[in-house]
């Protein structure tokens, strides 16, 4: 390869993974091939500073995270996961050691205290993951009681930087696409991962942009 961008950014096809997300060059090379093909993207990061790489460490801590994180603000997500790192709770020998009412203390409701349970003694393989395509990832991280399609694709998406993954349920996404689009209603899932299907290899990337903009148009925070 011509350069370590290139490296990091090239296509992966040995084991059917494709595009990995590994800098802030790739999101640039993502979003420079969305600009060029669809006119609407060009729009929209001409209003966007920049595009965040939202890289995050991939593994058990990564995904108890996100499930703390459901149907919670950014702010009281943050606020629980603090707790539960300064209690030990971040690993799943400490998860299925602790009691329920030492979880419940770090701020988890019973049904996340069973979340957390179940992932803890699924004894999922993070390491292999890296190596599985997509739609695999997606399968074993749903077998877990608590883990939808949502935070399976965002695990893809963020912990194993997967390029070509996309949250179609998330719904700033979907109102993101309606503010770009100008979309009579705001999409559903199945429409728009119908829609986003012409962002690919980027769909990822083009997440991005759609949560960036929804921001910038809303005034609001996007997801963390």
């Amino acid at each position: 390869m011509a350069s370590h961008t290139d490296t990091e950014s090239r296509v992966v096809t040995d084991n059917g993974v494709g595009r990995i997300i590994h800098s802030d060059a790739c999101v640039t090379e993502g979003a420079a091939w969305l600009a060029a093909r669809h006119p609407r993207f060009a729009d929209a990061l001409a209003q966007i500073e920049t595009l965040p790489l939202r890289r995050h460490p991939d593994g058990f801590a990564e995904l108890l995270n996100a499930i703390v994180g459901q149907q919670l603000s950014i702010a009281s997500a943050a606020s629980i996961w603090t707790r539960m790192s300064n209690a030990g709770l971040t690993e799943p020998d400490a998860i299925i050691a602790a009691s329920d009412e030492e979880m419940r203390a770090a701020g988890l409701s019973r049904q996340k205290v069973r979340y957390a349970r179940a992932l803890a003694e699924a004894s999922i393989d993070f390491n292999a993951l890296r190596s599985k395509p997509d739609a695999e990832v997606v399968a074993i991280l749903t077998e877990v009681s608590g883990i939808g399609v949502w935070t399976a694709e965002i695990y893809a998406m963020f912990a194993l930087g997967r390029a070509d993954v996309f949250a179609p349920g998330d719904l700033a996404l979907q109102e993101g696409a309606r503010l770009l689009f100008d979309l009579p209603e705001r999409p559903k899932e199945r429409a728009l991962r119908k829609m986003a299907e012409d962002w690919s290899p980027w769909r990822a990337v083009a997440a991005r942009v759609l949560w960036a903009y929804y921001h910038v148009k809303k005034d609001r925070e996007g997801i963390r």
